[in-house]
């Protein structure tokens, strides 16, 4: 059974926000992997919700211009057979794949993978890598704020009272000639969660002799999704050899804190975070045409 004080079915993005003004402590609820879960355990027993499950405008995959937006209510499964998604950011396809099983995956939304704040979620290190820009819609109106700014701490995000998350933005540089690959460890081969995710995107240069960027992002390696930001400033201009991608991971090991927990110890996951950058670094490279 569900301790639910009381349900109420938004008909649009607009009415979605005057009911959460007008219920303060209401959630949001779309697939309800996440939340039911919560109500079940009870950490939200007695809990109001807003479902947002019946609004098809915050669904799907587009272009707007040159960046690639991806609503917030679309699923999983949606976002591994999506075509857009396929030609510009492969690798988000690849991170949803490993999500649950096909059932999960036909239900959770890629909104709702975001807005519970936990660091495990398999999209988040991936949508970091790449730049996305979240996009929310308020009492106030419409904003836009990096990914970086969307998680504040654990199972914190910054989304505001009464704020709704429409969208995710790719932007064409962040995609255009990147190349990347997303390594998940987990202590079962499917429908576990990430002991550690490690997701890498690469451009090369012209000649695919050198990296012109790294942008390298983890998950279960800090109470939030984090980027490796001096592994990124090692990577700049390095040539395409094991020495750089050596001295690329050993620099990621200064970006992350992971804790111990019951399914991996500190040390473990630092041990694991060197060995799978090195192992996404080299599959990016290799699948941007270069030859470490």
């Amino acid at each position: 059974m569900y301790d639910i004080e009381a349900l109420y079915e938004a008909e649009s993005a607009d009415h979605a926000i005057q009911l959460l003004q007008e219920h303060p402590g209401a959630k949001i609820i779309a697939g309800g992997s996440d939340v039911l879960i919560k109500i079940r355990e009870g950490d939200l027993a007695g809990i109001s919700l807003v479902s947002i499950q019946g609004l098809d405008e915050l669904r799907g995959i587009r272009m707007e211009g040159d960046d690639l937006r991806i609503g917030a209510l679309t699923s999983f499964s949606h976002i591994i057979r999506d075509p857009l998604i396929l030609k510009h950011i492969p690798v988000l396809a690849e991170a949803a794949d490993t999500i649950g099983g096909p059932q999960l995956r036909n239900i959770a939304t890629i909104g709702g993978n975001t807005c519970n704040g936990v660091t495990s979620a398999d999209s988040a290190s991936t949508l970091l890598a790449w730049d996305a820009v979240m996009e929310y819609r308020g009492p106030d109106g419409i904003r836009k704020a990096p990914i970086q700014e969307h998680y504040v701490s654990a199972g914190k995000t910054g989304i505001r009272p009464a704020e709704l998350l429409l969208g995710i933005i790719i932007p064409k540089t962040s995609y255009e000639n990147c190349f990347g690959y997303y390594i998940k460890y987990a202590m079962r081969e499917a429908l576990d969660i990430a002991t550690l995710g490690c997701s890498v995107n690469v451009r090369l240069s012209q000649n695919r002799r050198n990296i012109e960027s790294l942008r390298m992002a983890y998950g279960v390696a800090g109470p939030i999704p984090l980027r490796a930001k001096s592994a990124e400033e090692e990577a700049a201009g390095k040539p395409l050899n094991a020495q750089s991608i050596g001295a690329i991971a050993e620099a990621a090991l200064r970006d992350i804190n992971p804790r111990s927990s019951w399914r991996a110890s500190k040390e473990f996951r630092i041990q694991l975070a060197g060995e799978m950058a090195r192992r996404a670094i080299t599959e990016s490279m290799r699948r941007a045409g270069g030859r470490p």
